[in-house]
């Protein structure tokens, strides 16, 4: 019998019991895939990140939900990198801050270490910006499957699929009381993305709980495993870019930052920071990132 050792940690929040969870699992290169399917399932985090090599400026890894593998992961990312800071496996202390090379079966990404002033390590991810098309044809069925009528909708904004590391159907509300009157039917929700090709539903308002925030954000991720993310980098990312898209964010500066809420309606806040680099008002460089906080420790036997 070989052990594991292993990390649970909360994401995008610097309390216990908030953000969106995953788990870490140290020297997993031996692990073949169906047995990190079955660890995936059995932990039943919205991730599991198995670490394979580190060295050289690089970390090598894998991320998989309870149903999949997911080619890029913004919260286990932060939860990745917080553990081997913490643990040890990486080394911040001669730097103010670091760019690492996160390696995926699927692609890669810069991810940028620092320490915060109060001591907690600030991860934050590298995400190319997506593109923009037109939504699936059926909006009126997805208000449905939320739980919804089209007063619900901010009339000012559209809805728009966002195709980036994983495809989001954007969807703006009106405000808050429209976010919280969501009843989700789920098992309608994979039926429309998997007919449709969408992976996540991002549901966000512009009126939000904490004047620091920019947005309110809900995201219905049935498909990928996971039936609502506390917090989800990848989605912010795509988010952040919708909003400077329609002119929804200031653009006169060299960088700005954003903050989305998340997870109130699970119980589990959070916050997503998101950093984007600005050339001629194009995206430059975008980020999204924040803390984790470790929950359980403890070894895989396998």
């Amino acid at each position: 019998m070989t052990s594991y050792r292993f990390a649970l940690y909360d994401a995008f929040s610097a309390d216990a019991f908030g953000g969106s969870q995953a788990a870490v699992i140290e020297n997993a290169l031996t692990i073949d895939t169906e047995r990190r399917r079955k660890i995936a399932r059995e932990i039943g985090m919205p991730a599991t990140a198995f670490i394979d090599d580190i060295g050289d400026g690089r970390v090598q890894a894998q991320f998989m939900s309870t149903v999949m593998e997911l080619p890029m992961c913004g919260h286990g990312t932060i939860c990745l990198f917080t553990h081997l800071l913490e643990s040890g496996l990486l080394d911040l202390d001669e730097y103010e801050s670091r760019d690492l090379d996160l390696r995926l079966p699927m692609t890669s990404a810069t991810v940028e270490l620092s320490r915060r002033d109060d001591g907690r390590y600030r991860v934050m991810l590298d995400i190319r910006p997506p593109s923009f098309v037109a939504p699936p044809p059926h909006i009126g069925k997805l208000l449905t499957l939320l739980g919804l009528d089209a007063g619900a909708l901010d009339d000012a904004l559209p809805a728009e699929t966002a195709r980036g590391d994983f495809i989001h159907l954007v969807v703006p509300l009106a405000g808050l009381a429209a976010m919280r009157a969501i009843k989700p039917d789920f098992n309608g929700m994979v039926d429309f993305c998997n007919e449709n090709g969408i992976e996540t539903i991002a549901v966000f308002c512009r009126e939000v709980d904490n004047p620091d925030n920019t947005i309110h954000v809900r995201d219905f991720c049935p498909a990928v495993g996971v039936s609502e993310s506390a917090a989800a980098g990848t989605t912010n990312a795509a988010l952040t870019s919708y909003l400077l898209r329609h002119g929804l964010v200031p653009t006169d500066a060299e960088q700005i930052k954003l903050c989305a809420e998340q997870g109130l309606e699970l119980g589990r806040p959070s916050q997503i920071q998101s950093v984007v680099g600005l050339v001629d008002g194009g995206i430059a460089r975008l980020q999204v990132g924040g803390v984790a906080t470790k929950i359980f420790a403890g070894q895989v036997f396998l």
